[in-house]
């Protein structure tokens, strides 16, 4: 018995907050189960057809009404509280993440540390310090499910999806996919290691690395002739990535994953101010581990766009 759990271990530090809300909503349940389940008991013994066959006409108690509404309107608004808090927390990555990439396909997880090493349906991390999943699927929608971290995220195809943890406890975790996937869906399981410190930089130093995303996404830039333009006759790529882009309807985005991934394979889709169209598509051209590789080389260009928080116009 002592293998067996009513609920799987917390071990993120999210983990609490998220079991916490959700005793306190069975708890809710529970509490107003009971009383309906007791209160209709009641009412039909007290005021059956037997006891009562000439029923009184009762006039309505305002004060009842009004407690009846308020109070529920009450517990719904700390269930909302408090749940909206969660989810902020769980959507926002703190600063210093470190960024590991996480390709979903029928039916694995291949993952790659900003090192180079790679990992299939295993993910070693350090405890204590926070890690950003980018994610992204080969075919079709996935789910990244980690019960004892209580986190899960689709993985859809032709998009960029993130999540963020940060494990509180050394140990071995089971991964899921909790969306269907296909036939092979119950094999695509893994594992989440969480290491000490040290024991984990021990595990990259003694574990073969490829070549590291920047490098390979460097690589690509130059493969496929970035190089040739942006900067000259497109905007620059330094300092893109998390700063505002004026776009030529006047509106203006954060460059983010997905603007960038949107920018290379469909670059009609927002045009730049100042800027003509001139981009060709990259949409057959690149594998999804080629996109990430870019996508990450674009990320790690430095600033040299000025600190206004806008990437610079150019005269026309």
């Amino acid at each position: 018995m002592n293998e067996f759990r009513l609920f799987p271990q917390s071990a993120s530090s999210i983990s609490g907050d998220v079991d916490r809300a959700y005793f306190f909503l069975i708890a809710v349940a529970t509490f107003f189960t009971g009383l309906i389940f007791v209160l209709i008991v009641y009412f039909a013994l007290r005021y059956s057809r037997k006891r009562n066959p000439n029923p009184e006409h009762v006039h309505t108690s305002y004060t009842l009404e009004i407690v009846w509404t308020i109070i529920p309107l009450i517990i719904v608004i700390v269930i909302f509280s408090w749940g909206a808090k969660i989810y902020v927390h769980a959507l926002t990555v703190p600063d210093g993440a470190m960024e590991i990439h996480v390709l979903a396909k029928q039916w694995m997880w291949k993952t790659q540390h900003p090192t180079g090493q790679r990992e299939i349906n295993e993910l070693h991390i350090p405890v204590g310090r926070p890690v950003r999943l980018m994610m992204a699927s080969q075919d079709v929608i996935h789910s990244f499910y980690v019960p004892a971290f209580r986190i899960k995220r689709d993985v859809d195809p032709g998009r960029f999806n993130q999540m963020w943890f940060e494990v509180t406890a050394a140990g071995e975790y089971h991964l899921f996919c909790a969306e269907y996937c296909g036939s092979g869906h119950s094999s695509m399981i893994g594992r989440i290691v969480a290491m000490d410190p040290g024991a984990y930089q021990q595990w990259l130093a003694g574990t073969p690395a490829q070549e590291p995303p920047v490098r390979s996404g460097e690589k690509l830039f130059v493969q496929f002739a970035c190089n040739t333009c942006h900067g000259q006759r497109a905007p620059t790529l330094a300092g893109l990535y998390g700063r505002r882009v004026q776009l030529a309807d006047g509106s203006t985005l954060i460059a983010d994953d997905n603007y960038i991934r949107e920018s290379i394979l469909s670059p009609n889709a927002k045009f730049v101010a100042g800027y003509p169209p001139l981009m060709p598509t990259y949409q057959s051209l690149m594998s999804e581990e080629q996109l990430i590789d870019l996508v990450a080389y674009i990320k790690s260009l430095k600033n040299a766009a000025g600190d206004t928080g806008i990437l610079p116009v150019p005269p026309k």
